[in-house]
């Protein structure tokens, strides 16, 4: 990993950042790019920000709390109104893939529960139409047999992450589907797999990006503005 998408993952990252307000419960991704974003987040608390965050992993709160952002339990809150988060691959339309960190299962629930969500990224995860990562799909352990095959009946040829359990002690096994035109068909799909707990197509969820590349970073808006 070079140190100029670091840079990139950085400005997206500060860029994103400077959305958040005094007040604010704000929702803290998963990733590499999204650790970025919190060390950023926690120097402006250091400069007097006030906010409350809730965590998408276990590793990202503990990075929260090192950097003295004050954390709550997601359980116990209803809306978020601001969540950062990366992504494996963005288009202009703001659909995206998620999950190659494991964490789309909390990620979907706390963006869902969010009034903005953006993503943050380095000019490698733009791209024309999504579809080329790996899709991730989290798994019942109990399921995992009967959506296994119902994967791989669907084509997506489900490889279980070996070794690897989400923080619900879940499986992760990731699909090579080519995702449709219609993205929102394979999603209810997915969905609609009794056993299977989430998946990485983030449609809806998505109302802005931050995308860096080579130092420049550019915004799209959900409803087709950019700056």
């Amino acid at each position: 990993m070079g140190t100029m998408t670091d840079d990139d993952k950085s400005a997206a990252a500060h860029a994103a950042v400077e959305e958040v307000c005094d007040g604010m419960l704000v929702g803290l991704g998963t990733g590499s790019t999204a650790a970025f974003a919190i060390r950023r987040l926690g120097e402006r608390v250091g400069q007097g920000l006030s906010i409350r965050a809730v965590a998408t992993s276990a590793a990202s709160e503990r990075l929260a709390r090192e950097v003295g952002i004050a954390v709550v339990d997601f359980a116990g809150v209803a809306r978020v109104d601001l969540t950062i988060d990366g992504a494996d691959e963005i288009d202009s339309r703001l659909f995206a893939i998620k999950g190659a960190g494991g964490a789309m299962l909390r990620e979907k629930v706390v963006a869902a529960s969010s009034t903005r969500m953006i993503v943050i990224a380095d000019g490698s995860k733009r791209v024309g139409r999504i579809g080329a990562a790996k899709l991730p799909v989290e798994i019942l352990p109990f399921a995992a047999g009967y959506v296994l095959g119902v994967l791989a009946d669907m084509g997506g040829a489900p490889v279980v992450r070996a070794g690897y359990r989400t923080d619900q002690g879940n499986l992760v096994a990731d699909c090579r589907f080519a995702v449709p035109d219609d993205a929102h068909a394979l999603a209810g799909a997915l969905a609609g797999i009794p056993g299977l707990l989430g998946h990485g197509l983030f449609l809806d969820e998505v109302d802005a990006a931050y995308i860096a590349e080579n130092g420049l970073v550019t915004r799209l808006e959900r409803s087709g503005a950019s700056a």
